[in-house]
């Protein structure tokens, strides 16, 4: 895979992450409605839960003034731009949909950090009454993102170097 299809599924990752944020926010409205049940298993559901997150994952480095959203937003660029040099030289599949997720995601949620000042979270996963943070497409993206840069690292085949005699 290439440059562009890394950079395609990224557009793909943002669309997605956008539109789904629009329709939480002006569609269902959700600021208003607070939750919205989904799935209800007994031990086991989802709902949508309405979360502006103002720091970075699982609301750290939280904070309220202007000049931290636009720094968390700049240091998110800068990664993106670590990320793009690393997929322009992506040997694999794996890695290239893997950046391409995390830089999507990334992006999305510079997006809502610059517009909004807050993050738009919505996704509450919960099992035995206990919840994990809620989270967004983008998130999701750069979670799974990871998680297959990790496991690319540790399952790829080991390159074997001759040894001179």
């Amino acid at each position: 895979m290439s440059l562009k299809q890394g950079l395609g599924i990224a557009a793909g990752v943002l669309v997605v992450d956008q539109l789904s944020k629009w329709w939480i926010l002006e569609g269902l409205r959700l600021p208003e409605l607070g939750r919205v049940p989904l799935v209800d298993w007994g031990v086991v559901g989802m709902d949508f839960a309405m979360v502006w997150n103002r720091g970075v994952t699982f609301g750290l480095l939280a904070g309220d003034a202007p000049w931290h959203r636009v720094m968390l937003a700049l240091l998110a660029l800068a990664v993106v731009g670590f990320l793009v040099r690393w997929l322009s030289r992506a040997h694999n599949r794996l890695t290239t949909v893997a950046l391409g997720a995390v830089i999507g995601g990334a992006i999305g949620n510079v997006i809502d950090r610059l517009r909004f000042g807050a993050v738009v979270d919505f996704i509450d996963t919960w099992f035995a009454g206990w919840h994990w943070y809620v989270f967004n497409v983008a998130d999701a993206a750069i979670v799974l993102g990871v998680l297959a840069l990790m496991a690319d690292a540790l399952f790829q085949p080991k390159t074997t170097s001759k040894e001179a005699p």
